[in-house]
């Protein structure tokens, strides 16, 4: 293969994402070049309107348009009584996905003992200030079954004690090491439907 700078240095970025490697990255550069017009424009416009106007949201974690309120937390047409807490956006989507859960959802951006981007937060403090704010009922502790997800759930856990919030997480179904975002909507129902109170 003939070595082009531009190329080179898109296939390393493209290597990046998750579940693709160099031979994958290579793959989708070649189709984006052989439809520039087709694909690559709409492509590259689409990745800069989301590069300038969604941003992660410094009080519950959820990806919101700069332009608005965020829809997560700013929730004024329905009040609800129920956070579920999760470690990433994907483990929101999973869930959102299933119709299982009415609610908040808080994002922590990682968990205690796993890698959390320098740029980000573990936004556990705006937890407990929502629980108060919002008068809360229930907090569903959703983090993966992982040792870092569960040391995460224990935290939250304690640093919830002295409210008078009902902590509960999620229950049979959820396999020992796994992670939200990998499992299948009749497990994650499952996993809902039986949760326990902590």
């Amino acid at each position: 293969m003939t070595e082009i700078k531009e190329i080179d240095e898109l296939i390393k970025a493209v290597s990046k994402f998750p579940g693709l490697g160099p031979k994958s990255a290579k793959r989708i550069i070649l189709k984006l070049i052989n439809n520039k017009d087709e694909i690559m424009k709409p492509t590259i416009n689409a990745l800069v309107n989301v590069y300038k106007n969604i941003s992660r949201c410094d009080y519950c974690g959820a990806l919101r348009s700069l332009k608005n309120e965020c829809n997560n937390c700013e929730n004024s047409k329905e009040k609800l009584s129920k956070i579920c807490v999760v470690e990433n956006i994907a483990d929101q989507w999973s869930i959102e996905s299933t119709n299982i859960f009415n609610g908040y959802f808080h994002i922590l951006g990682g968990t205690i003992s796993g890698k959390v981007e320098k740029s980000q937060r573990l936004l556990i403090e705006s937890l407990i200030e929502r629980v108060k704010k919002q008068k809360i009922e229930e907090v569903i502790v959703a983090t993966s079954a992982t040792v870092e997800g569960q040391t995460t759930a224990y935290y939250i856990e304690d640093t919830l004690k002295n409210t008078k919030v009902k902590i509960s997480k999620l229950a049979q179904g959820l396999p020992v090491g796994g992670e939200i975002e990998s499992l299948d909507d009749g497990t994650l129902f499952s996993a809902f439907k039986n949760r326990t109170q902590i």
